[in-house]
């Protein structure tokens, strides 16, 4: 009997540097094993494992399944009496069992989801310096720029690593002056020295991991655009704010106009708040809207206006405007006698289709601008994406009510299914580039990736349904987002991986065989001599530092 399971792993492609079946190798034995997050299986190594790995004694003696850990875990994570315990707990899960942790999450996403996401891992980040038990990740500090190098070699051999996370954080003059605070107690440095150290830490990166794809982070407005602009035409990289909210906003979009029965060339948007986030949306849409219309980007930038705190941006407004918001400045003409300082009088006057929310200012989508959306158009697509929760530009359930259940909402955070009139309505890209080994990411693979999200939109089957697929599918879309991506980055001469499967069956095969499975894999022991870095527990040790620590334990 044939197994229809496409999820299941195959060992065609098990020789793969990134294969996830077959067996693990590990050096480690004992107490070194269980202190492992990457190898730890607690209470469920099999006899032969406890044998082999010197493990009797360390453990108590009944062996248990990962779906028994799950319910104890789930048990204890359910114990904890807020939401930011919830987090903390779960981060301590992750310092300890790699592979239960994600276990866990992957059977409660919908419920997990707030708690390891925003809001409260929002709230966790404020709170680090309090919580901190146990670094993660590796450090940075400007003004040591000479150990950027030291520092990031610590994690591997060029092979090692395929994604780099990075971000320069957030400045709150607030934790200057807490003791416990555990960055530097000084103002941010910015200029010249800030551009340097960005630098530095780009050229170490890619010197060190020639094939890694570096993913930015939580930039503020006044470096994400032009720090992304300089490293993208030579480096595959990616910006979060400015590209990844965007994609999915205009995937979010694409589904909408699908159930509205509208063209994306004749598309009217308002954007309310003209940061980072804003104009990213802003520069995804104008894109897309001007490859399908065969119009210049210029000329279909006239169809977005982004009202900011001065209200409409205006090309009086001069100096005031950062780079990204120029290219969406109206002519004062177009405004002379007409009201443009608040949001309602702009959407009235202008009847746009869709109204994004990236303000971070609560409720600022009143009832009047949710009624005035609906008045000009019959499915107005209205989208409150800044997130925490608390900071939501307005509650899907009011939006529902206010426009008569007309209106199709997206949001940035996970909101429950609302209802109207007896009818329930959900709310509702670095995989390709690192399995291809894509040398750029250009706009044509974004382009991919959101016409692939787009197609697996729930709406398409029925309008009542969410403009994106759920979170508990992430992994299944993922798999067609990638394979989207991957056939474009070949498209372009991009990609400089080799043999990637022609077949479209085969390239989902590749693509799954190389995505990290929550599941307890077989281990092998092997001489420390022999094993890989994983199989030492050596990642985040530098290469001198751990022929002293293998040359002491000899």
């Amino acid at each position: 009997m044939v197994s229809t399971d496409k999820t299941q792993k195959s060992s065609k492609y098990g020789h793969l540097q990134l294969s996830t079946s077959g067996p693990e190798e590990c050096a480690l034995t004992g107490s070194a094993l269980l202190r492992s997050p990457y190898h730890n299986k607690g209470s469920a190594y099999p006899p032969n494992e406890r044998e082999e790995f010197q493990l009797y004694g360390l453990l108590p003696p009944n062996v248990q399944t990962l779906e028994e850990q799950v319910t104890r875990a789930y048990e204890q994570y359910s114990s904890r009496g807020n939401a930011l315990a919830k987090n903390t707990f779960m981060t301590s899960m992750k310092e300890q069992n790699e592979v239960l942790y994600y276990k866990l999450i992957q059977g409660h996403m919908k419920e997990m989801f707030s708690i390891i996401y925003t809001p409260t891992e929002g709230d966790a980040i404020q709170n680090f310096s309090r919580l901190f038990r146990k670094p993660e990740g590796c450090f940075l500090n400007i003004f040591d720029q000479d150990r950027v190098e030291e520092n990031l070699a610590q994690w591997g051999d060029p092979d090692d690593i395929d994604y780099i996370v990075v971000t320069d954080g957030e400045e709150n003059h607030e934790l200057l002056n807490d003791k416990l605070y555990l960055g530097l107690q000084r103002p941010r440095v910015r200029g010249k020295e800030y551009d340097e150290f960005v630098d530095i830490f780009v050229r170490s990166a890619r010197k060190l991991y020639p094939r890694a794809y570096i993913h930015f982070e939580d930039f503020g407005l006044a470096n994400a655009r032009r720090i992304l602009d300089k490293y993208r035409p030579n480096i595959a990289c990616f910006n979060d704010d400015v590209q990844g909210t965007g994609c999915v906003t205009l995937a979010a979009i694409m589904a909408g106009l699908h159930v509205s029965k509208f063209k994306l060339a004749d598309l009217r948007m308002v954007i309310f708040g003209s940061g980072t986030a804003g104009t990213g949306i802003a520069d995804q849409v104008r894109d897309a809207m001007a490859t399908e219309s065969g119009k210049s980007k210029e000329e279909v930038s006239k169809q977005i206006w982004c009202v900011d705190k001065p209200g409409l941006l205006l090309k009086s407004q001069g100096d005031r405007l950062t780079p990204a918001q120029i290219a969406y400045a109206h002519d004062d003409k177009e405004w002379q006698g007409k009201d443009h300082d608040d949001l309602h009088s702009v959407i009235k006057e202008v009847k746009p289709h869709v109204l994004i929310g990236t303000s971070t200012k609560p409720k600022s989508f009143t009832e009047d601008v949710c009624r005035e959306m609906a008045k000009h158009v019959e499915r107005p697509m209205i989208f409150p994406l800044s997130n925490p929760t608390r900071l939501h530009e307005a509650d899907p359930k009011d939006i529902n009510n206010w426009t008569e259940g007309k209106a199709l909402i997206s949001t940035g955070s996970p909101f429950p299914p609302v209802e109207y009139n007896g009818r329930k309505y959900e709310v509702g890209i670095g995989l390709g580039t690192v399995l291809s080994r894509s040398r750029l990411l250009s706009d044509k693979m974004l382009v991919s990736a959101v016409k692939a999200l787009a197609a697996q939109s729930p709406a398409l089957k029925d309008p009542d349904q969410g403009l994106l697929p759920d979170v508990v599918n992430v992994r299944e879309i993922s798999v067609h987002i990638a394979k989207a991506v991957i056939r474009q980055a070949i498209e372009e001469g991009l990609s400089t991986e080799k043999e990637i499967p022609d077949n479209d069956d085969d390239l989902e095969e590749w693509i799954r065989e190389q995505m990290w499975d929550a599941r307890y894999r077989p281990l092998i022991r092997v001489d420390k001599d022999k094993a890989s870095k994983h199989g030492r527990g050596e990642a985040g040790v530098s290469g001198v530092q751990r022929e002293s620590r293998r040359s002491h334990e000899s």
